[in-house]
């Protein structure tokens, strides 16, 4: 970025806007956090990408006096440096950065925010606005808090820049542009020329001024090394390891390094491998079968990259081994119901990251993952895995086996509710001879499936195909079906 280039534009606005600050000094921490709130939600209400704070230029002439601001000095309460201390306090977290820049011997200190997106931007527990050239707490203009709730971003995350200002290099030495072509199975082009038009026609790369800029969709599939890219690190996937059922004793701990595309293959590997196994004896041999099946890890893997909320920035989906569960957890809530996982069509808040994965085949295009990752468990005979969505999260929680003695009401009601769905998206119907052979109950024990079926009808998650039937031989579909 041309810091120069963008002071002297920001000099030229005719007098400070909503999305516009000047300060000469200000040792204030508190206040710095007040107007990246400020600036952060007005920028959203006016469409601008950004809000700017920036100290060393004088208010009414917009002439460069300089300032004795030192933001990496500077603490915030509790002497904790400034910028973390900012990027805590900041809910949800916003991404922004600070930069530091000499013009003609004055020190320019410039906060660039960036707008937030459909939620009102807090700073220690409060949210403000700019009205004219005054902070506001967002309180006292609930028209204009209802207007931010309502905003929409102008642009998506994917075709947001998470780099400018790269040249021909930078972009061949930043981006594994082989494994692109690789992963869409066409051909490697003999020159940069070629290369670089493709990267532009898939949106890796878009023009800017004469050089390039990486996309946030091309850093975040294709970075060689995503710590070269300051605003998509910390959406590396990260794996954690523990010795127990909880979260106390970590034994080990990846976090990712590669864009999603060109390490998702050995991702999974690697969740595979670090599985707990049993040994199985198959034709008289012995077999290792692992916890999970690997097709389930793939498509929930797969999941919660795609469906996960950019927005949130700070944390990105996450895969975390106990000794008898695994848990998928991604950032942001489900755009359907958990409960409709199984069967409902397609749906993305990131649909040109989802369709670029889906053409290189890492994820399904129809839709059907999540069935065929539930089929394979079924197969096992596994626990119904369990979907939850709390404040900011989603998360996909896989079970060891355990014997239908050991699963609680709760599970065989899942696990019911789930076969049910499969089945209905099949065209057929769940009875209790197919959940007796899903849940691996002897067919003299029927009667156990008899009640974990009324007891699901007590919950109203399934009912009868055909209310009208009163045979013994009844069918069930989901309650919704």
């Amino acid at each position: 970025m041309d810091l120069r280039k963008l002071i002297d534009t920001l000099r030229k606005e005719p007098r400070e806007t909503e999305w516009l600050e000047f300060k000469e000094n200000n040792d204030q921490p508190q206040l710095i956090g007040e107007y990246l709130s400020a600036l952060s939600n007005s920028a959203c209400l006016l469409n601008k990408p950004y809000g700017y704070l920036v100290f060393g230029i004088e208010n009414h002439t917009h002439r460069v006096v300089g300032t004795l601001l030192q933001p990496h000095d500077t603490k915030g309460k509790g002497n904790e440096d400034l910028e973390p201390w900012l990027a805590r306090l900041l809910d949800p977290h916003v991404d922004f950065r600070i930069y530091e820049y000499d013009y003609e011997g004055n020190l320019i200190v410039l906060f660039r925010v960036d707008a937030t997106r459909n939620t009102p931007i807090k700073f220690s527990g409060e949210s403000f606005i700019r009205v004219g050239e005054h902070k506001y707490n967002l309180k006292k203009f609930p028209e204009k808090e209802r207007k931010i709730w309502q905003m929409r971003p102008p642009t998506s995350f994917e075709g947001g820049t998470a780099l400018t200002s790269q040249s021909d290099d930078d972009i061949l030495r930043k981006i594994d542009y082989p494994s692109l072509f690789d992963l869409l199975d066409i051909p490697l082009p003999d020159n940069r020329q070629g290369i670089l038009a493709k990267l532009l026609e898939e949106n890796i790369i878009k023009p800017d001024g004469p050089k390039f800029g990486i996309t946030n969709l091309g850093g975040i599939l294709f970075a060689k090394d995503l710590n070269q890219f300051p605003t998509l690190r910390r959406k590396a996937i990260r794996v954690v390891l523990y010795s127990d059922d909880t979260r106390i004793h970590a034994q080990k701990e990846l976090s990712g390094t590669k864009g999603y595309a060109i390490g998702f293959s050995g991702l999974i590997d690697y969740i595979h491998d670090q599985l707990p196994a049993n040994e199985l004896i198959e034709d008289a041999l012995r077999v290792e079968q692992k916890m999970y099946p690997k097709v389930a890890i793939r498509e929930f893997v797969a999941n919660a990259i795609i469906h996960q909320d950019f927005s949130i920035s700070g944390s990105g989906p996450m895969v975390e081994i106990f000794t008898t569960r695994m848990e998928i957890t991604n950032p942001g809530n489900p755009l359907v119901s958990t409960d409709r996982f199984i069967d409902h069509a397609p749906c993305s808040r990131n649909e040109a990251l989802a369709s670029l994965m889906r053409r290189m085949n890492i994820c399904e295009e129809r839709g059907s993952g999540v069935d065929r990752a539930l089929h394979a468990i079924e197969l096992t005979q596994l626990p119904a895995p369990d979907f939850e969505s709390e404040t900011k999260f989603t998360r996909v929680t896989l079970f060891s086996y355990r014997d239908f003695k050991e699963m609680s009401r709760i599970d065989r009601i899942r696990a019911c509710y789930q076969h049910a769905v499969l089945r209905w998206v099949c065209r057929d119907f769940m009875s209790n001879t197919t959940l007796r052979e899903r849940l691996g109950i002897d067919p003299k024990n029927y009667s156990m499936v008899s009640r974990i079926i009324r007891d699901a009808l007590d919950e109203g998650v399934i009912k009868p195909s055909d209310p009208e039937n009163k045979s013994t031989k009844k069918k069930y579909i989901p309650t919704w079906g």
